[in-house]
């Protein structure tokens, strides 16, 4: 038998934060670099049924043909910087202040997002005293090609808890596969970047409220 979880792991972008819009806009901006004249945009829909990392394959796959690194490094510079301008106005996921204050273990937050950048928005939120731990990526360039799972290891080891104590909440078949190969659970939430759809169809609990997530989580 199982043992229930007593730490959440939750991720960022796309679960406590409403910015699926913001992602949009920007890489339909790094897309008009790419791509000049050629009108290539996608939607929400669109890109939460396409989405998928390496991020530089879901370029490639929406562009028609594979980048190079050089012009992946250059895409993500152009997102980074077009989603930077929107920053300030993003909300909070609806019922996020409600489902953090709503268990009773402990909670850490885990985000793709780079650490020096995302510290500082989470202090903005006024949630950092939620958080046992929060992390980032450290590297300046490169992260946006990783896979959650090395990153989800390491925070794990800093917190000193083993993956059958744990419950990530998140948005993503990446958050799932990261949750798996600690053999942490997770929940999948679909308020963020994916089709609720596919979450349904890969086979872990799936909630379509944060408040849900946190229930599922206990």
């Amino acid at each position: 038998m199982k043992r229930g979880a007593k730490h959440i792991v939750w991720d960022w972008n796309g679960t406590l934060v409403d910015d699926l819009h913001l992602v949009v806009s920007a890489t339909n901006v790094a897309f008009e670099l790419a791509a000049p004249g050629l009108s290539i945009k996608v939607t929400a829909d669109e890109h939460r049924r396409d989405f998928r990392r390496p991020i530089s394959e879901y370029y490639g796959s929406v562009l028609g043909r594979p980048l190079t690194e050089a012009e992946f490094v250059e895409l993500d510079r152009v997102f980074h910087d077009a989603y930077r301008t929107g920053l300030a106005e993003l909300a909070l996921a609806v019922g996020a202040v409600d489902a953090l204050r709503g268990w009773t273990g402990t909670q850490s937050l885990l985000s793709m997002w780079f650490h020096d950048e995302l510290v500082p928005t989470v202090t903005r939120y006024e949630l950092t005293s939620h958080f046992i731990r929060v992390d980032g990526l450290r590297e300046r360039l490169g992260g946006e090609q990783a896979h959650k799972a090395g990153h989800l290891k390491r925070h794990l080891a800093e917190l000193r808890l083993e993956g059958a104590d744990v419950v990530l909440i998140g948005d993503s078949i990446d958050d799932a596969d990261a949750a798996a190969s600690v053999g942490a659970r997770c929940v999948l939430y679909t308020g963020g970047f994916t089709d609720p759809a596919k979450l349904r169809a890969y086979g872990v609990p799936v909630a379509d409220t944060l408040l849900e997530a946190v229930a599922l989580a206990a």
